[in-house]
C-alpha cells in the first residue's frame, strides 16, 4: 500500500515543476523507478497530480517530470481534447485517487492546433475522427485569431487556458474540489527544443507571482 497524498496541490506542483527542471538540467533523480516502489505501489495507487496531455509521443509526462511509478496518473489525447471518459477519468484521479493537482499539459508545435489553425483558414476538413479533434480545438483557434495572436506559443496558450476553463466548467466534482481547496487545476506548455514546462493558467493557487516556472 502506497501512503496517502499528503502534498497541498501547492506542494504537488513545486515537486512536478522540480522534476522538470531536473530533467532540464540533464540531472534527472528516477525516483520511485525501482523494484520496492513497484512492490509498494501493487495493492493501490495514491498519484499526487492527474496529468491531461496531449497525445504527442514527445511528451512523456514521466519522463519530462522526472516522477515514477504511482507518481502521476495520466491522461492523453491528441491535443488534449476532452469527452466524457475523459472528464470521468480525471474526476476518478481526484475524487477517488485523492490527487491534489490536475495539469493539463500542452506544448509547442502541436499537430492538433496546426491542423485546426489550417481548417479554420482555408475552410477544409479532415477525415474520420480527425475531424472530431479538429472540431474541438476549434473554439481555442477562434479566439486566438479574435485577439489578434498570429504566433504559434500564443495559440498553444490559448488553447491550454481554453482546456482548463472547460475542465472546470463541465465538471462539477472537480469544481467543488477546487472551490474547496483540496485541488487546484493549472496549464502548463511544454517547450519541445529544450524541454521546460511554462505555466500558462491557475485555477485554486493565488497568488500566481509567486510559484516558479
Amino acid at each position: 500500500m502506497t501512503d496517502a497524498p499528503t502534498l497541498t496541490p501547492r506542494e504537488a506542483l513545486e515537486m512536478l515543476l522540480a522534476g522538470n527542471q531536473r530533467f532540464v538540467e540533464g540531472s534527472p533523480e528516477h525516483p520511485n523507478q525501482d523494484a520496492a516502489r513497484r512492490t509498494a505501489t501493487a495493492p493501490a495507487q495514491m498519484p499526487f497530480a492527474v496529468l491531461f496531455g496531449c497525445s504527442d509521443s514527445r511528451l512523456a509526462a514521466e519522463i519530462i517530470f522526472d516522477r515514477g511509478l504511482g507518481d502521476l496518473f495520466v491522461v492523453r489525447t491528441a491535443g488534449h481534447v476532452m469527452g466524457p471518459e475523459v472528464l470521468g477519468s480525471i474526476e476518478y484521479g481526484v475524487s477517488v485517487l485523492g490527487s491534489p493537482l490536475v495539469v493539463v499539459l500542452g506544448h509547442d508545435s502541436c499537430g492538433a492546433v496546426a491542423a485546426t489553425r489550417s481548417a479554420v483558414a482555408e475552410g477544409a476538413t479532415a477525415e474520420g475522427y480527425v475531424r472530431d479533434v479538429i472540431e474541438r480545438v476549434t473554439p481555442s483557434v477562434l479566439a486566438a485569431r479574435a485577439a489578434g495572436h498570429t504566433e504559434d506559443a500564443d495559440f498553444i496558450a490559448e488553447h491550454i487556458r481554453h482546456t482548463v476553463d472547460l475542465l472546470l466548467e463541465r465538471s462539477r466534482t472537480l469544481a467543488k474540489a477546487v472551490d474547496a481547496g483540496r485541488a487546484a487545476v493549472v496549464g502548463l506548455s511544454y517547450r519541445l527544443v529544450d524541454g521546460t514546462a511554462h505555466l500558462v493558467t491557475v485555477r485554486g493557487l493565488e497568488p500566481q507571482a509567486d510559484i516558479a516556472a
